[in-house]
């Protein structure tokens, strides 16, 4: 839901934060609008290196930067190389797996493409920056004499991503307890080195995010600010940008271009409108006349949607290429290229293969129990054929004229199967 903007706040980047449905909370609205206005406002968005590339659950806090940017402000997009190495408890009942300093370091490379397309980094564009610049060469008796003071435990017991663990009996190490200290410290950091005023993030970040305002406030006598998002589930209450094949990754190399088009393509009508506002830039009016469309209409907004994303994520050429594979393949009923693909040797597919174990390898479902539950509910079909039997085989007598064999779940899933 959208929080209506007060007559006050004057800046373009709140005014958008309100208007289009990113704003959840902020420490001082009234004189963040002030700093705004008087231009070139420098904030930050944080990310742990704990894979090679994000996913969509990134995508809300790193829109909100790209829109700072847009808006005369200058983002910070803060790499955790230093944090990684701990791992952010926020949200997580078990503790993280740790990482080699190698592993990071090419976790950081992967996520960089996409900022690479989302930012400028010219002279006076967004920065890409590595929190392993200070927090490696700090000495711990001086920090914690010098930070630590100014945490109390009896204040970190009530933060979320604690009491998860202990409600849970479950473990929090001494090492991750450190993280929202380490975090807050990032921010003041920042604020010293390069001027940065504001800290953006998931509202589940938000006490992470007020101790950094705290922190530079006691320390440095520095007036900084916190912005925080909603965490976004989709209509039916599921959490967003997770699948039944897994994360929706905003790397080609972790997903295709055709999947992630299909990801957005899939939206709950009553989510449309919605996740235009926050995925894409199309002008609010535009916006208006795409959610009032009703009945099978809804479905071309859902194509924009899904196509907007996708231009924004993957650029011009995988946004276009991924529309035109979906009209071929629903439209015209063609086997477009594009669609996930499974090579199977050419004995083996002669021999006859389980089309439940297909539709898993293919990443149509999350395992072999959910596949035949899917042929139990009449969901999969092959070359468009109802399958009933959950033990069912394909082999080389069911390769179409174009060599390959379709697999289907539901009226938006598919994949092909042809020799390798």
């Amino acid at each position: 839901m959208n929080t209506p903007v007060p007559a006050s706040v004057k800046s373009d980047f709140l005014r958008i934060m309100l208007e289009r449905g990113y704003y959840h909370q902020a420490t001082d609205l009234e004189a963040l609008d002030k700093a705004l206005l008087a231009g070139g406002l420098v904030g930050y968005n944080g990310y742990d290196a704990t894979a090679d590339s994000l996913h969509v659950g990134h995508l809300l806090p790193t829109m909100i930067q790209r829109w700072l940017q847009k808006t005369g402000g200058r983002p910070i997009l803060l790499m955790g190389g230093g944090t990684t190495r701990i791992g952010d408890p926020s949200g997580r009942d078990e503790t993280r797996q740790l990482l080699t300093d190698e592993v990071i370091a090419a976790n950081i490379a992967g996520i960089r493409t996409v900022f690479d397309r989302l930012f400028d980094f010219g002279p006076s564009g967004a920065r890409l920056v590595n929190n392993a610049e200070w927090l490696d060469r700090l000495e711990y008796i001086s920090f914690l004499r010098d930070i630590g003071r100014h945490f109390t435990i009896n204040r970190m017991l009530t933060f979320d991503s604690v009491r998860l663990r202990l409600d849970r009996e479950q473990p929090l190490t001494f090492l991750e307890f450190n993280y929202m200290i380490l975090q807050a410290y990032d921010f003041v950091e920042l604020s010293r080195r390069y001027g940065c005023v504001l800290q953006t993030g998931g509202s589940d970040q938000w006490g992470n995010i007020v101790n950094g305002v705290d922190l530079g406030r006691r320390i440095a006598n520095r007036d900084l600010f916190g912005l925080t998002c909603p965490l976004l589930t989709t209509a039916s209450g599921a959490k967003m940008g997770k699948t039944a094949a897994g994360a929706v990754w905003l790397n080609r190399e972790r997903l295709s271009d055709w999947d992630f088009w299909q990801y957005w393509r899939n939206t709950e009508d009553a989510d449309v409108g919605r996740f235009l506002k926050l995925f894409t830039e199309l002008p609010l009016d535009e916006i208006a006349r795409l959610e009032a469309l009703q009945g099978a209409e809804i479905n071309e907004a859902k194509k924009i949607l899904a196509t907007e994303v996708t231009r924004l994520v993957r650029g011009d050429e995988a946004a276009d290429a991924a529309a035109e594979t979906a009209r071929r393949t629903f439209e015209q009923g063609a086997l477009a290229e594009g669609l996930p693909t499974v090579e199977l040797p050419a004995d083996e597919l002669a021999a006859g293969v389980a089309v439940y174990g297909l539709l898993a390898k293919a990443g149509l479902v999350a395992s072999n129990g959910e596949a035949r539950r899917q042929i139990k509910q009449a969901a999969v079909r092959v070359n468009d054929q109802p399958v009933t039997d959950e033990f069912a085989k394909v082999g080389s007598g069911d390769l179409t004229a174009d060599g390959v064999i379709k697999l289907s779940v539901g009226r938006k899933r598919h994949a092909l199967v042809k020799p390798a």
